[in-house]
């Protein structure tokens, strides 16, 4: 076991003889197996063990063995006690989450106080085989099949290249006992589930099948590899970035002229909370809309889709990927002054009024004919069916129809507010058009100016 161990971590450049090593001890025969390899191989190491104490007595037999175990081979050992329960339920996670949680936290804190290169794992082949079969059955991607792989960040696994029967059969060569935790013999753990039972009925099937589905993830985890460093560059040719707005535009023409054009839109879209099922709907969408251009030549509209943090917006010929952005609250104002709302300022000026007197016509300034504006003005976000009749105009025009003429994206249209006075009828159309009923003529001798600050 020893050489094979030694040439995984050559063949994978995974430890360097120089650093120090931070080992993740539980007690159990992988563990074990793992220190004692690292030890035999000439690496500097040190250990350490987490006592989450969900198992009672357990928890502490388990604790001592690898005090006995690190003073007889002269190791350092860090302890770490936590109250798992406590933890899981300020929370709301399960147990499982929760001390995973907690360990490879404290594994990385520890990592870093004593300068370690990297934190040793004992997951093995026989863990590799048994989270592709789990992943498979939920419902995976390429990621997924490459289940378990030898390096995450700070993260190392020498011993993914042998099995539990390996191991055990190192440790029994050895004379070294190690403790067992009583509930990796139960089937109340899907994992336990797929160990005890599906992969023994696998290699009834073929008594290679665990070989083959490792070496499967591993060639996975070389394809996924090979498609993150390839994958940058092929993003870059169908998307635009805009720092400024944090906006990222995605070209639908040249998403669709891509190999895999589903595949890219998901690796693009997942990195903003986006699921699998989403990108479906959404590249389903692009698809039909071309289909529907290219026949009809028609504009068929725009379409919304929402991840936790994200919208994405289908128009024309792009998709449109922008932060999530807080719907306009409603705001009342009793009387002219300088009023403070979310990301702006309004303020508000009564003034008197010559004929001839030059007007701001800065499109965030609004002036109107102060003896026709009656107080309480309320900002607030437009609604479908509002109306209003532009400056310059006589007829009344659907402020939805106004904004697409106007040619004003979608994002922006969902943050636009108008501005209503006592009556309710909108007066300005913020930052855009102010309403032609309340402008300023000859007869005005009072004039109302609102300002964005």
């Amino acid at each position: 076991m020893l050489a094979t161990v030694k040439k995984y971590i050559a063949d994978h450049n995974l430890l360097r003889a120089c650093d120090l090593h931070l080992v993740a001890l539980s007690g159990g025969a992988d563990s074990v197996a793992l220190l004692l390899a690292m030890r035999q191989l000439g690496y500097r190491v040190e250990a350490v063990h987490c006592n989450f104490h969900l198992r009672g007595d357990e928890s502490d037999r388990d604790m001592h063995f690898a005090e006995e175990l690190c003073n007889q081979l002269d190791v350092r050992l860090h302890i770490a006690h936590f109250d798992t329960r406590e933890y899981a339920a300020l929370h709301r996670q399960s147990i499982e989450l929760a001390a995973r949680n907690l360990r490879y936290a404290y594994f990385e804190n520890l990592r870093r106080d004593i300068a370690a290169a990297d934190i040793l794992v004992a997951h093995h082949r026989d863990d590799n085989v048994e989270t592709l079969l789990m992943n498979l059955v939920r419902g995976t991607g390429m990621r997924g099949l490459a289940a378990i792989r030898p390096v995450n960040k700070f993260i190392r696994r020498p011993l993914l290249c042998v099995s539990r029967q390996d191991i055990e059969s190192y440790l029994a060569q050895a004379n070294q006992a190690y403790v067992i935790d009583s509930t990796n013999l139960e089937d109340d753990a899907t994992r336990n589930l797929f160990r005890h039972h599906v992969v023994p009925m696998l290699e009834q099937i073929n008594p290679q099948a665990s070989r083959n589905i490792s070496q499967t993830a591993a060639y996975m985890a070389d394809v996924c590899q090979f498609i993150d460093h390839a994958l940058p560059a092929y993003i870059d040719k169908l998307t635009q970035r805009d720092k400024q707005t944090d906006t990222l535009t995605i070209s639908i023409p040249q998403l669709l002229s891509m190999p895999s054009p589903h595949f890219l839109l998901y690796e693009i879209l997942k990195e903003y909370g986006y699921s699998s099922d989403q990108t479906s709907d959404i590249f389903r969408i692009i698809s039909d809309i071309t289909v529907a251009t290219e026949k009809a030549n028609t504009n068929v509209g725009c379409r919304r889709f929402l991840s936790q943090s994200h919208c994405a917006y289908i128009v024309k010929d792009a998709v449109v990927i922008r932060i999530k952005s807080d719907q306009p609250t409603e705001h009342l104002i009793p009387e002219p002054g300088l009023y403070s709302f979310d990301n702006y300022r309004l303020r508000i000026n009564k003034s008197s009024y010559t004929a001839g007197q030059e007007i701001d016509k800065d499109k965030r300034v609004a002036t109107f004919d102060g003896s026709l504006i009656q107080f309480p003005l309320t900002v607030r976000p437009w609604h479908q069916g509002d109306r209003f009749i532009p400056f310059g105009m006589r007829g009344c025009k659907l402020v939805s129809d106004y904004l697409t003429d106007a040619k004003i994206p979608v994002w922006e249209r969902e943050q636009q507010t108008v501005v209503t006075d006592a009556t309710g009828k909108i007066i300005w159309l913020t930052a855009l058009r102010s309403a032609n009923c309340y402008r300023v003529t000859v007869d005005t001798h009072t004039i109302i100016t609102l300002t964005i600050e």
